[in-house]
């Protein structure tokens, strides 16, 4: 049954009256909780995913964070980490053992590629990289010791889109658990759940958050699933999410749904102004009109978001860095998701005549923040008219 959004961001899980009717929930900053009794302190070591014991596995703030996140991704549970990748690992390592076969979209989050790539093969697991833009290519990369499916939907930085339900299809006929990071779209535009998809990864540093503040990471999904990993992941390998954070976090949570309006308006407005602009040879962008995934953009998201990426029609690398380095309400980042303008230029890759990307070294990944879309506008503006020097 769906909860309301409202109900979900402004009460559940939070009992006001076990904290003096607090309005904002308290940060219980205790690593330790107390049982009265050896029958109590014994039923808590054995229970340890159900009750309030060491603050590495429960605490009462955190579990209110959870209870939300996973309401609002209409999974049975959450787990909360310390950042995002730590999420991404558990859930991925909660699938795994020597000897497995792992389906991942290509060029997913830096660190997730990493992981893939780097990490995984050391223990014995292969993995297959793949287009995930034909849904086709996951069953034809599946093996007889496949395991998992990782999806990012849409990808970082060039953002294509996977067919989120016709993968979780494919999936379900040979029993193979699937992935997704759905930080790019937030819980509010996109829940994969609904599609069928098992594990849904956040990095809750980004729109969750909102505030450029604090890390945080969530897997959200079935209870079993989710009490799996906290017995064996999330318990041995320790990235827990501190109860200052996830305070924080419930803060982020009560402004999302008027964030992400705000932001969605203002990106549209800014994609307008640039499809204008010569000095701009592509946008890479789901909402697009001529992007080939445009109507599977609209059948799995409800609203588009905040980061689109351009393609300067220059190839000349001192006018690449000049647009860059002359916009003024745009802060140079590595992150997104939170009230600033931000823009990420892979021209940073280029070092000393040498590049070291599989991108283009004229792609600038945009977020929009909260700021005026005229003032955005207009900064662009002036930095377009500085780039010939």
């Amino acid at each position: 049954m769906l909860m309301d959004l409202s109900y979900i961001l402004n009460e559940l899980g939070e009992d006001r009256a076990a904290y003096f009717n607090a309005v904002a929930p308290p940060i219980i900053q205790s690593s330790n909780f107390a049982c009265p009794t050896v029958e109590e302190f014994r039923y808590a070591l054995q229970h340890e995913s159900e009750v309030d014991f060491y603050t590495r596995g429960n605490n009462p703030t955190v579990d209110i964070l959870e209870k939300k996140l996973a309401a609002l991704e209409g999974t049975e549970h959450a787990i909360a980490f310390g950042s995002g990748i730590a999420a991404v690992s558990a859930a991925v390592l909660s699938q795994v053992k020597a000897g497995d076969h792992v389906v991942c979209v290509n060029k997913p989050y830096t660190w997730a590629n990493a992981l893939m790539k780097k990490f995984l093969p050391r223990f014995g697991v292969e993995v297959t990289m793949i287009d995930g833009t034909d849904a086709e290519n996951y069953r034809l990369a599946t093996k007889a010791n496949t395991v998992f499916y990782y999806l990012e939907s849409p990808n970082s930085f060039t953002f294509e889109l996977q067919d989120i339900a016709a993968v979780a299809a494919i999936a379900k006929e040979k029993n193979i658990c699937t992935i997704i990071d759905n930080s790019f779209a937030s819980p509010l535009y996109q829940n994969p759940a609904a599609m069928g998809i098992d594990l849904i990864v956040h990095a809750a540093t980004k729109y969750i958050s909102g505030h450029s503040d604090v890390m945080g990471g969530i897997i959200c999904g079935s209870r079993e699933t989710i009490n799996h990993i906290f017995e064996r992941e999330y318990m041995t390998l320790g990235a827990v999410l501190s109860p200052h954070d996830a305070w924080l976090l419930i803060r982020g949570l009560r402004t999302l749904p008027v964030r992400m309006e705000r932001i969605a308006a203002t990106t549209r407005q800014v994609i307008a102004f640039l499809e204008q602009r010569p000095e701009v040879a592509k946008i890479y962008w789901p909402f697009l009109p001529g992007n080939p995934q445009f109507e599977l953009a609209k059948k799995q998201m409800r609203n588009n978001t905040g980061q689109f990426t351009i393609q300067l029609a220059s190839e000349d690398v001192p006018e690449i860095e000049r647009f860059c380095d002359s916009l003024q309400h745009f802060l140079m980042a590595a992150s997104w998701g939170g009230h600033e303008s931000l823009i990420y230029p892979t021209v940073a890759s280029y070092r000393d005549g040498n590049y070291k990307s599989n991108l283009p070294y004229n792609l600038i990944r945009f977020y929009i923040g909260l700021e005026d879309p005229d003032y955005l506008i207009k900064d662009l503006e002036q930095a377009f008219t500085k780039m010939k020097g």
